[in-house]
């Protein structure tokens, strides 16, 4: 029977992947998706407000409008609280989430 400890079993990078730092990585995708987010949320807010203004008094166009803006800013409060706490877990837990990857740290030093 062959015995295989976990230090002696090396598993390396696939050579068609070019990640080298998997922090970095959920770093850049964390500010993307929240910046994109707030666009889209934005955006609703925009259509909304425009959407408002063509409606012509009629009473279901109105309610469709504010209930995209009420959306809208729903979202804006969400998006707005996520980066609220991610920058708390940066502060408290001593890790860097957002801007210059996840530095988690290690239990021994490499």
């Amino acid at each position: 029977m062959l015995q295989v400890f976990a230090q002696d079993l090396t598993i390396g990078q696939p050579s068609n992947v070019k990640i080298s730092n998997l922090g970095m990585l959920i770093s850049a995708l964390v500010g993307t998706l929240l910046i994109l987010s707030a666009l889209l949320a934005f955006f609703f807010l925009i259509l909304g407000g425009i959407q408002w203004i063509t409606s012509g008094g009629d009473k279901a166009g109105m309610e469709a409008a504010r209930n995209k803006i009420t959306h809208a800013i729903v979202g804006l409060i969400i998006v707005g609280a996520a980066w609220a706490i991610m920058i708390l877990i940066q502060n408290f837990l001593g890790i860097t989430v957002i801007g210059g990857g996840i530095n988690i740290p290690k239990p021994f030093n490499q």
